[in-house]
């Protein structure tokens, strides 16, 4: 028991160091966007938004106006402001002093929200009492903690009865897992070798600026969702999101793929609206 605390503590101090870099620094220096000014950020936020099309419906399906809603892992502030533009009542959680402080600073600038609610802590003991919240989102968070089943067990304590959490984490069988992960690894076992290492393959998803894969991340089934998640009374699982990628030289563009059967079979991510 006791080297299990002390692992767990060194994954969330390395993660509290890793994620102090905005999550969405590659994407702002692909966009070509530096700065925290006001236009800078619009500009970011459109980007983000049209590259996931389907995240703003995660938010506009829910009457959250004036009602208790937390985030959990803030990165850098996109779908936090969004959340606090449509009412929500929002308080929010981040491992990292970066995030939290991009989603003070964006609240401060918007003249909405309470920036002393955007708090600094781990989502594994979360400073909330039991079913403080009516809707939690979490997006890219849960799978990086170093124990999930703990994480998800937790969103479901701070929910209220009746809540709603939005969970996103990373699909173990996405065609980016098929192509760049099982199948190398098949074929490197068939020769003796050991194939992509898990820090490799954790740098196909997340990378900071040094190149540095994160900590820990965890690639989770539609089965392993529902036994996670079976302490809720209902849960919807969706898959998202799409590498672009070659199929028989023809090379398909990502967005024509989204709400697709092919996405909705093979896409990077689990979306996960699991009710208490």
């Amino acid at each position: 028991m006791e080297a299990s605390v002390e692992t767990q503590a060194a994954v969330d101090r390395r993660n509290e160091a890793f994620w102090d870099e905005l999550c969405g620094t590659a994407f702002a220096k692909h966009l070509g966007l530096e700065g925290r000014d006001r236009g800078t950020l619009e500009a970011f936020d459109r980007a983000y938004f049209a590259y996931y099309p389907y995240l703003h419906d995660y938010v506009t399906r829910f009457a959250i106006a004036g009602r208790p809603t937390l985030e959990i892992g803030l990165g850098y502030g996109t779908l936090g402001e969004e959340l606090v533009r449509q009412g929500a009542d929002y308080s929010a959680l981040d491992v990292a002093a970066g995030p939290v402080g991009m989603m003070q600073h964006r609240l401060t600038m918007l003249g909405q929200g309470r920036p002393e609610r955007v708090l600094q802590g781990s989502v594994l003991e979360m400073p909330f009492p039991d079913g403080s919240f009516e809707y939690v989102y979490t997006i890219g968070c849960l799978h990086h903690t170093g124990d999930l089943p703990r994480a998800v067990e937790e969103v479901r304590r701070v929910l209220a009865p009746g809540g709603h959490a939005v969970v996103m984490v990373y699909h173990a069988n996405s065609l980016r897992q098929w192509r760049r992960v099982r199948i190398p690894r098949a074929l490197a076992r068939l020769r003796g070798r050991s194939g992509p290492s898990e820090e490799a393959v954790a740098k196909l998803y997340d990378a900071d600026a040094s190149g540095a894969a994160p900590p820990h991340t965890d690639y989770v089934s539609r089965g392993e969702i529902r036994r996670l998640f079976r302490g809720f009374s209902k849960v919807e699982i969706r898959t998202r999101n799409f590498d672009d990628t070659h199929v028989i030289r023809w090379w398909i563009p990502r967005l024509r793929i989204i709400g697709t059967p092919l996405e909705r079979w093979l896409g990077l991510d689990l979306y996960v609206v699991a009710t208490r």
